[in-house]
């Protein structure tokens, strides 16, 4: 006789079952996460090109390895994992849960005979009576004692942890959920950046490639931005925005957001990532005409002629907010009535007197000075980011489920024979052998004092 060849539809099955599948598809995924990590992933293409050259960032984005986590052949590696997943949870799930739905309550001969951990006593008792107490110390032991006659046999069956048995089910559960999750996330959220200058507002951001807009479907303002420097030093200490959410005109959200304190709105989230200077600084400075003593007050920006009594004119060259330790200072040079460009001078905010030492026709001093900021954000859409707190919570809950319980069973056989009640008591655990046999051990000794009949009274 020839043996039956597996149909097609039974191959395919197997296939999707077959444990190398699962450790292919795990090797896969572990290579493909070296490559996003390795390779920057939505760096603008100047990056890449600067970093790898022309022909090789062509060929990353022919691989989608520039945004791999959004690739089709990334989510199709987890689609696969997940049939995976599934078929074999659905393949093996039967036996766990026959255990549930029809439990053994009958202990074969096998099971009697040949169990590691077993007892056996012969007492003159009536079995009737010896099978009330032996129960009553299952039922505390284990939990619901059956009692089943069987050619004059009585059986009883006791068992608990039952339900560990479907802890590695749980956390195949978790696991689909959470990468249902990622693929939520990755096909439907995004990731991407925006700068806001202080007193403007937004309506879209761009895609961490910096190349596609996104309509937010509302508005944010900055209102205002400040940074806190540690002492003595321009090293910044913390900084913060104070942003607003407006729809229609309506002021929804107003809320100061920090480096790990965002703001959160119609599941878009705005996290506090950098800052800079977001054009040129406005400078407030005292004019002194030293031949009369006369003061006049400007605004001026950097490059900007000033005019000034008598033709002159002054510009600001540079500015820097520390100079050798002195503070702000700025850079200016005067031009007399004729154009000519007069010699550039320093002005430090703190030692307003040094210039006046410089005896010109005009003597300056720095009051204030202005410069706008913009506050830079990361802006991302997560709609998955539920769904995978959730299996990360059912991924606990699974693994403590199969991992540290298990499932626990015992049996005992009465049956009489030349006027005596035999016994036999076997015990198993599909988890953790070494201890379940020591607490047996443990249970045996409440064993002999119930088939001596030495238990305590129950109290009324």
């Amino acid at each position: 006789m020839t043996e039956k060849k597996n149909s097609l539809s039974d191959r395919v099955w197997d296939f999707f079952c077959s444990l190398k599948l699962t450790i292919t598809i795990m090797l896969l995924l572990a290579v493909t996460s070296i490559i996003g990590t390795v390779i920057q992933q939505n760096a603008p293409a100047a990056d890449y090109i600067k970093e790898y050259g022309q022909a090789n960032y062509k060929l990353f984005v022919k691989l989608q390895f520039v945004d791999m986590y959004h690739s089709w052949w990334f989510i199709g590696l987890l689609g696969l994992f997940s049939i995976n997943l599934i078929c074999c949870s659905i393949k093996n799930f039967p036996r766990a849960w026959k255990f549930v739905k029809s439990p053994m309550l009958v202990a074969s001969p096998g099971i009697l005979k040949n169990s590691a951990n077993r007892a056996e006593y012969t007492t003159k008792e009536d079995k009737q009576q010896l099978a009330g107490r032996l129960t009553d110390l299952l039922k505390k032991e284990f939990g619901k004692t059956t009692v089943t006659e069987v050619d004059g046999k009585l059986y009883l069956f006791a068992q608990k942890g039952i339900y560990s048995r479907f802890g590695a089910y749980m956390t195949h559960l978790s696991i689909l959920i959470i990468m249902a999750g990622a693929i939520i996330g990755n096909l439907w959220g995004y990731k991407a950046y925006v700068n806001i200058v202080e007193g403007t507002s937004i309506k879209q951001v761009l895609s961490s490639s910096g190349q596609t807009p996104i309509n937010l479907g509302f508005t944010v303002r900055c209102d205002n931005f400040s940074v806190i420097y540690y002492p003595n030093s321009r090293r910044p200490k913390d900084y913060y925005s104070d942003l607003v959410v407006l729809e229609n005109g309506r002021e929804m959200v107003h809320k100061r957001i920090e480096v790990n304190d965002p703001l959160t709105y119609k599941g878009i989230t705005f996290y506090q990532a950098s800052y800079g200077s977001a054009g040129n600084a406005i400078f407030k400075i005292k004019v002194t005409e030293n031949a009369t003593g006369k003061t006049m007050n400007f605004n001026a920006r950097r490059g900007e002629h000033v005019k000034l009594p008598n033709g002159y004119s002054f510009s600001i060259n540079g500015f820097t907010e520390n100079d050798r330790q002195f503070g702000p200072a700025m850079q200016l040079h005067v031009n007399s009535p004729d154009g000519k460009h007069g010699r550039p001078f320093i002005v430090w905010q703190k030692y307003p007197q040094f210039d006046v030492k410089r005896a010109g026709t005009f003597s300056f001093a720095l009051i204030n000075y202005e410069e706008p900021q913009f506050t830079g954000l990361q802006v991302a859409k997560d709609p998955g980011v539920n769904i995978v707190w959730f299996g990360s919570f059912l991924m606990v809950f699974g693994s403590l489920t199969a991992f540290f319980f298990s499932h626990k069973r015992i049996w005992a056989c009465l049956e009489t024979a030349g006027g005596k009640t035999k016994l036999q008591v076997v015990a198993n655990a599909h988890r953790n052998q070494p201890g379940f046999a020591l607490a047996f051990d443990e249970f045996k000794q409440k064993l002999d004092a119930v088939v001596e009949n030495k238990s305590p009274a129950k109290k009324g």
